[in-house]
């Protein structure tokens, strides 16, 4: 796609972002018009004081200066009521548009596999939908619209000084090259600032989020000074990109002051000598002083709504960025059923998370439907990685996966994730009721089956017993809830949605003893007549399996029923001994 490099626009940016102004197309016109009708209104209060001063004050006519300055209140209202409007207008065309494009930008990053969160910062995607799309805005608001404004205005300003003296015109116009000089380097030095400052906001929206979230690590292991001292570096380059771009508008603007001031002494000079040489009147050169100040002030702003223009094309050129991203695979299947089997096979899978740095390899089995699959391992086996593929958060390398004998890749990626039900050990819950972390805001699921599935589980006692009772706020990711307590949500989240294929992803490892007896008893049920996928570091919590699997370094190492792995004296027969004594009780788990 184009990039921004070095031009003061971008068209094919240009183009991809007004496909979003569409919508808004007569906001749009409108605001065109009201930018055309206030380049028009700029030189006529000048000319109104010129023909005051000529025909009225210099002719001592009381009434008819009396009668030109209630019309020069008129148009003064009629200027503040059309600069209301083009400023309204410009807004809300900015906004409207953004709304939009961070809408798409939102549903976008939704539909992305989590490939790309393993190598996105989250501080950098909330950056690309939050600063990055303001800049854009600023494109309609501060930017296009006002470049087009302002160059309208000076072109018509300049028309009227050449008509009303030509010779004066070329006079004050002698200090312009260096305006323009001036206006060209501060555009150029103030561009590269502001993309300093783009990145270092990126840059600290990532260390923010990302400390902030694990501040119980920071604290746990006592690190609050050394983190601070990495904080307190990248604040301080923040502050310096921020004072660097000030710096140059602290030296630009003073230079612009001092060029128009030696306009106008020009002017002065000049227009004394064509008074006293009766060449031309008072009232011409009183107006030439206020068309100096129009006409320096939108060249002025030029350079800095130029800029602000390039700020939105780089904003635009990272929010399209994001849109350009696309998985590997897309979600091309379009297959739908009333519901699956859950007949499920792995075929020859093989599975990279970076490349050729295989994580899983040759894995080979069949679940038939009802059936309990067991997986078992130490930490880094590949257990969990079978469940990110059956979930198609990341595509195999080699081999197929099905399920009711169809290939995974066939089925819509949004039917074959209702149909698998997954609880995992790492719990999320969002800022919201317990009621709409159990649903996650389907309307379709009724507050009956919820508190079905809370009784069912044995959760409706405490959930009863917070204030709100379901409608409890839990606070951001849970913290106001237990382990035991966030875990039993996520699993009657999975209960509601009455899914085909149940997973069991360590879903018992984080509760305490009393919370995993009601989880055990509620499985029961839940996993009769259900296709269940289950890994657990605890071998007592799948030994009714039909079926284990024991994986080590992404490899089956053996297969087959609790007994029969036990009689092979093998690898499984090895981790239950780890984890039981003579007595055959429990005494640890797996990492």
């Amino acid at each position: 796609m184009a990039k921004v490099t070095g031009k003061a626009y971008d068209v094919n940016l240009l183009k991809r972002v007004f496909r979003y102004v569409k919508p808004y197309k007569t906001i749009f016109i409108w605001s065109m018009i009201l930018t055309v009708a206030l380049a028009a209104i700029a030189p006529l209060r000048p000319l109104l004081i010129e023909y005051t001063v000529d025909k009225y004050i210099l002719n001592n006519n009381k009434e008819g200066l009396i009668n030109m300055t209630l019309i020069m209140l008129v148009l003064l209202f009629l200027q503040a009521i059309i600069q209301y409007y083009h400023t309204y207008l410009t807004n809300t065309l900015g906004q409207s548009t953004i709304r939009d494009l961070r809408i798409n930008v939102f549903n976008h990053i939704g539909s992305l596999k989590l490939r790309f969160f393993d190598k996105t910062p989250i501080g950098q995607l909330i950056t690309r939908t939050v600063s990055d799309l303001e800049t854009i805005a600023d494109i309609f608001s501060e930017g296009l619209i006002m470049i087009a404004g302002d160059i309208l205005q000076l072109i018509t300003i300049l028309a009227v000084m050449l008509y009303s003296d030509w010779k004066l015109t070329l006079i004050v116009l002698i200090p312009m090259p260096l305006l323009v000089f001036a206006s060209y380097v501060f555009k150029e030095a103030i561009k590269s600032a502001f993309q300093e400052v783009r990145t270092q906001v990126g840059l600290l929206n990532t260390f923010l989020q990302e400390h902030i979230t694990g501040m119980s690590i920071t604290q746990y292991f006592a690190r609050e000074n050394q983190e601070m001292h990495k904080f307190k570096q990248i604040n301080a380059r923040h502050r310096d990109a921020n004072i660097r771009s000030n710096w140059y508008y602290s030296i630009f603007f003073p230079v612009v002051e001092i060029i128009s001031a030696f306009s106008i002494g020009l002017l002065v000079w000049y227009g004394s000598k064509s008074i006293i040489d009766h060449d031309t009147s008072p009232g011409v050169i009183m107006a030439f002083i206020m068309y100096i100040n129009m006409m320096f002030r939108p060249i002025r702003e030029l350079a800095d709504k130029f800029n602000t223009l390039q700020m939105g094309m780089v904003g635009a050129d990272r929010i399209f960025t994001v849109l350009d991203t696309h998985d590997e695979e897309e979600n091309k299947g379009t297959f739908k059923g009333e519901r699956i089997r859950g007949a499920i096979s792995f075929k020859d899978v093989w599975f990279a998370y970076n490349d050729d740095q295989w994580v899983l390899k040759n894995i080979n089995f069949e679940v038939e439907p009802g059936q309990t699959l067991a997986l078992v391992g130490a930490t880094g086996a590949g257990k969990s990685s079978v469940i990110n593929i059956l979930n198609r958060f990341y595509q195999i390398g080699r081999g197929s996966i099905e399920i009711d004998e169809k290939n995974i890749r066939d089925y819509d990626l949004g039917y074959l994730r209702s149909q698998i039900g997954t609880v995992i050990q790492d719990v999320f819950l969002f800022s919201d009721s317990i009621a709409n972390n159990i649903t996650l805001s389907n309307t379709k699921i009724s507050r009956e089956a919820v508190e079905a599935a809370a009784r069912e589980a044995g959760a409706d006692e405490f959930i009863s017993r917070l204030p709100g009772g379901y409608d409890y706020d839990v606070m951001e990711r849970g913290a106001t809830l237990s382990a035991g307590q966030a875990q039993l949500i996520s699993f009657i989240r999975a209960m509601v949605y009455n899914p085909s294929i149940l997973v069991l992803d360590e879903a018992t490892s984080s509760v305490d003893t009393e919370t995993e007896i009601l989880i055990q008893q509620t499985l029961q049920k839940l996993m009769k007549g259900r296709t269940s996928i289950v890994i657990a570091h605890r071998l007592s919590t799948i030994q009714n399996a039909d079926k284990i699997i024991v994986l080590d370094k992404g490899e089956i190492k053996e297969m087959g029923s609790h007994q029969q792995l036990l009689q092979q004296n093998g690898y499984y027969k090895r981790l239950f001994d780890l984890q039981f004594n003579s007595s055959g009780i429990e005494k640890s788990t797996l990492g």
